[in-house]
């Protein structure tokens, strides 16, 4: 692969949830840019969530299906978040 191009990690996963890549060549095309707003979009719904969580957490008692369900969604949250440090991190070492 040339020095001109760059292999980004996409937000989101394929068939058989296998990850998604884009070559680029540096300067931010279509696919890099929804896959730039699709990652702003998960990092404000995981800010929203901790928020959510933070809440419920602090209620004596909470309902055992809310916290089930609060869970499920920051483990979603989590994983999203995870795959944009990681394409990220890629990016700025250069690695894939």
């Amino acid at each position: 692969m040339s020095p001109e191009h760059v292999v980004r990690l996409l937000p989101w996963a394929g068939p058989e949830n296998k990850p998604c890549y884009v070559i680029t060549d540096g300067h931010g095309g279509r696919v890099s840019r929804l896959a730039d707003q699709i990652e702003s979009i998960q990092l404000g719904m995981g800010a929203e969530l901790l928020g959510h969580a933070e809440v419920l957490l602090g209620e004596p008692g909470g309902d055992a299906g809310e916290l089930r369900f609060l869970s499920a969604r920051l483990t979603e949250a989590l994983r999203d978040v995870l795959r944009v440090a990681e394409s990220r991190g890629a990016r700025l070492t250069g690695a894939v």
